[in-house]
């Protein structure tokens, strides 16, 4: 069983920035392709970036040039670094594995984005 601890959330202004941590209770950093999910209450978890096994870097349409996702395999971390935020970016956020089979989600961390 691997639990997934997401950190680093908050409540920004517009045009202000967030770095997410991703803890996984396991090392398994640099052993699966890594992603981040955002999910708004009644709307469908969507994929914002991902780094598959390689160290490649892939963000979703909404985000790209404003999000960056990184690993630390040393760590065990993942990180998702979030600038230029916009009131639409205003999610739950969550990590797990590129492809399944997933962990269990974590608790994820609330990212709001208002004046």
């Amino acid at each position: 069983q691997v639990q997934l601890a997401e950190s680093g959330g908050g409540l920004v202004q517009p045009g202000g920035s967030l770095r997410l941590s991703c803890a996984p209770s396991a090392r398994i950093v640099g052993n699966y392709g890594m992603a981040w999910y955002r999910q708004v209450p009644g709307k469908q978890r969507e994929m914002v970036a991902s780094i598959p096994i390689d160290g490649s870097t892939n963000i979703a349409d909404p985000v790209k040039g404003r999000f960056a996702i990184s690993r630390d395999i040393y760590r065990n971390r993942v990180y998702l670094q979030m600038d230029s935020l916009e009131p639409e970016d205003t999610a739950v956020y969550y990590c797990n594995k590129l492809n399944n089979p997933l962990f269990d989600w974590g608790q994820g961390t609330q990212v709001t984005v208002s004046s």
